[in-house]
């Protein structure tokens, strides 16, 4: 109990009157209470108020800032999860009605799987052997909003908020986090952030290690050629596969094969000698061998491909967040338009999430074994310990595009 009570602690200063500082426990306790559907009246209710309003004023009218605590929460999640850890990046939809809530508009998410009236929100997770916690987060808005100011005034989104791709709020949440000393290793992201040069650039210059999934038509660019990665994959010999742990499910280990190789240097943007390796890798499913996954890494010289599946593997802790938040602690339940209404709901949310994840004991480790790879023919070659692409072959029938 001493970390829960220590986190609403290290919120506290943030709301300067004593009032306010127990609306937010209410609302906090609200979110953590098995109530049917937390929402202002039934928070209110189970917190013996007789009506909505000082739940409502917390989220939409009070002083207080809710950047400021969502600092202190990322802190406090770093010192409880300790470092080496890995940053993880996604979004998540809130299928919305009508259209005046801030950012709510027609739009594809995962969370429906198809085009849906929703909010969409960009977050940032982190894990560790000790647990997982969601530490920052963004509100997406369409151009359907940034270009129409006079709609933005009415839920008060900023004139200073323009539009800004998911992609871009991606590279904002990990140069925020990182410059504010959360001690993250590593840095993992699914398909719609791993394809994006931009954001795995920026981990480059940052010297933070990554393994990002990436479509199976990404380009790998050498001074030999230009490949497709689902085609280097299939080049992969027998033997250069390892059955591997990605880390432990509800139901135990998630053992997959993999195949992983490392790339050339890049004489443009490595020292010599190189301090990172970057890699090519695949997943594929022991059921049904069709199932591929592709992965981009860089990793710091001496990482084996073991350490590399645990971090791809840690990409499902920010999806635990999700379910868990939305199921247990109300993420997805709120009833405010107003742009910081969406910012004080959510940074509340999420330090109810922090507040029992704090009292839980997760054991959950990724374990790994390795089977020594055989030598192969090219292009896949046998280096030392390692595996290597550094012989590719050009194909005259594939052209140029985008590149690694």
């Amino acid at each position: 109990m001493s970390r829960g009570v220590g986190v609403f602690a290290r919120v506290a200063a943030r709301f300067g009157r004593a009032d306010l500082r127990w609306r937010m426990r209410d609302y906090v306790r609200g979110l953590l209470a098995p109530v049917g559907r937390k929402n202002g009246w039934q928070l209110a209710e189970y917190a013996g108020h007789r009506d909505p309003a000082g739940l409502q004023h917390l989220l939409n009218g009070a002083r207080w800032d809710a950047d400021a605590v969502r600092d202190d929460l990322r802190e406090y999640d770093g010192e409880r999860l300790g470092p080496g850890g890995v940053l993880i990046i996604d979004d998540t939809g809130f299928i919305k009605k009508g259209t005046t809530s801030a950012g709510v508009a027609r739009q594809y998410t995962g969370t429906s799987g198809k085009i849906d009236n929703c909010q969409i929100g960009v977050f940032a997770a982190y894990a560790t052997g000790h647990g997982r916690a969601l530490v920052d987060r963004e509100l997406y808005l369409p151009k359907s909003w940034t270009k129409d100011r006079e709609r933005c005034r009415e839920p008060k989104i900023p004139d200073e908020r323009t539009f800004a791709t998911k992609g871009e709020l991606a590279r904002g949440l990990v140069l925020r986090c990182l410059a504010a000393g959360l001690p993250a290793a590593w840095v993992t992201a699914d398909e719609a952030y791993g394809q994006d040069w931009s954001f795995r650039r920026l981990l480059e210059r940052l010297d933070v290690g990554y393994v990002v999934a990436v479509p199976k038509s990404r380009q790998i660019k050498s001074r030999a050629g230009v490949w497709r990665i689902d085609q280097l994959i299939e080049e992969a010999p027998d033997d250069a596969w390892q059955r591997l742990s990605c880390g432990d499910g509800a139901k135990g280990p998630r053992v997959y094969d993999w195949a992983a190789a490392k790339l050339p240097a890049n004489i443009i943007f490595d020292p010599d000698p190189p301090t990172h390796h970057r890699w090519v890798m695949a997943r594929r499913s022991l059921s049904d061998p069709s199932q591929l996954a592709y992965y981009l890494a860089y990793a710091p010289v001496g990482v084996e491909a073991g350490e590399l599946a645990r971090v791809a593997g840690s990409r499902w802790a920010i999806e635990e967040c999700f379910q868990a938040a939305k199921n247990q602690y109300g993420l997805d339940e709120y009833e405010v338009r107003r742009y910081v209404g969406w910012y004080r709901h959510i940074t509340l949310a999420m330090l109810a999430h922090a507040f029992l994840a704090a009292r839980a004991q997760n054991t959950a480790r990724g374990t790994a074994e390795t089977t020594p790879p055989a030598s192969s023919p090219s292009p896949w070659q046998r280096s030392g310990a390692y595996w290597t692409l550094s012989c590719l072959t050009p194909d005259p029938t594939r052209t140029d595009g985008s590149t690694h």
